[in-house]
């Protein structure tokens, strides 16, 4: 990838700068309800190989997409530049310097399957525009590179995405307090894989739905007279009702779920990782409403697969992939299955990506 990316730009002193995308390994949408989510940056990456100079920003991907607009003049185009341009828009809102680039754009992340290419984009946009070298600290990176997706493209996400891609660390999952911020790395067993599947059925999450879940979740909040759901417990679900009754239980619990996953992670207790997983997705399923049925027949597969701890869907869901968590040596294993059942079962054909926990944004040459 590197070497396309410089001869695609045609300049061998090239400055590189890459963002990984992440896996959720558990904690949906408890993001923008304050909850914990432990995510983990994966080997799927995102990389700008560019020569800085001067105000104007000219990217070429790969594919021969183009965009070029001026960092002192720019507007929305709705298309993939608006995240380049969002960006530009948030470093310089926040006083940050940055810089024009001339640019090649490549990515090994699919797009619309749930795994973050928005996020890493994101961030390496960051990157390439503070020339390599941000004056910032990689959090706060990662708030204005959500601010930009949230003000400036009008996706009102939270921050996981972009927090997995600015601080990932090698082999490790991560820990995140969404309310505090608070966060530490979770290092993940050896012997274990991670396998992003994704269905083949983009995720179909239009920005109706995705707020509509938010909206459903501020009401029971409201309800209940909190502030956010982090704040309650399952003995204070009984006044609600209908919906915001079981979008409310499934952000109760799966914030539990996300400690006891730690907790069983640290203590090398995979069998209670496996239901914790299990649990996530059928509360997905059954309580939020996010899932799919080409997202469930992945994790029957995977379910029936000696050597797979856990599988459950991961992102916002209406599509995209599941994460699997996978003794390294029964890899092999899910991949026959899902290839030898799941297009039957589905009529759709699934990417396999064994991937690995990796380190945050960064430059690399």
């Amino acid at each position: 990838m590197i070497e396309q990316l410089v001869a695609a730009l045609g300049a061998a002193d090239a400055r590189i700068v890459r963002a990984p995308g992440r896996v959720n390994l558990i904690g949906e949408h408890t993001d923008y309800n304050d909850g914990f989510v432990l995510p983990a940056a994966i080997s799927l990456e995102t990389w700008i190989a560019f020569v800085p100079g001067g105000r104007d920003v000219e990217l070429t991907t790969l594919a021969g997409a183009q965009t070029s607009f001026s960092l002192d003049a720019f507007q929305r185009g709705g298309d993939w530049a608006d995240y380049v341009k969002g960006v530009a828009w948030s470093l310089t809102r926040a006083g940050m310097p940055v810089r024009g680039f001339r640019g090649v754009l490549g990515s090994t992340l699919p797009i619309g399957a749930g795994l973050s290419s928005s996020a890493a984009l994101e961030l390496a946009a960051g990157w390439a525009l503070t020339d390599g070298s941000p004056p910032i600290e990689p959090m706060q990176m990662a708030h204005l590179a959500q601010r930009a997706e949230n003000e400036y493209v009008g996706v009102r996400c939270g921050l996981m995405d972009q927090f997995a891609s600015s601080l990932g660390v090698a082999g490790s999952a991560l820990l995140l307090d969404c309310r505090s911020l608070e966060w530490r790395s979770v290092p993940l067993p050896p012997e274990v894989q991670l396998v992003a599947i994704d269905s083949g059925s983009s995720r179909r999450l239009e920005s109706s739905a995705y707020n509509a879940r938010r909206s459903e979740c501020a009401r029971a909040a409201a309800a209940l007279g909190l502030a956010s759901l982090r704040d309650a417990t399952p003995e204070m679900l009984e006044p609600l009702q209908g919906v915001e009754r079981r979008r409310a239980q499934h952000v109760v619990e799966e914030n539990a779920r996300v400690l006891s996953t730690v907790a069983a992670l640290e203590a090398e207790d995979l069998a209670t990782v496996g239901r914790c997983m299990a649990a996530s997705h059928a509360s997905l399923r059954d309580l939020y409403e996010v899932s799919s049925p080409a997202l469930d027949a992945l994790v029957e597969i995977a379910a029936g697969v000696d050597g797979v701890i856990g599988a459950r869907m991961t992102g916002a869901g209406f599509g995209g992939c599941t994460v699997n968590l996978v003794r390294r040596e029964a890899v092999g294993a899910l991949v026959a299955a899902v290839t030898r059942e799941y297009e039957g079962r589905t009529g759709l054909q699934a990417t396999i990506h064994p991937v690995e926990a990796v380190d945050g944004a960064g430059r690399i040459r």
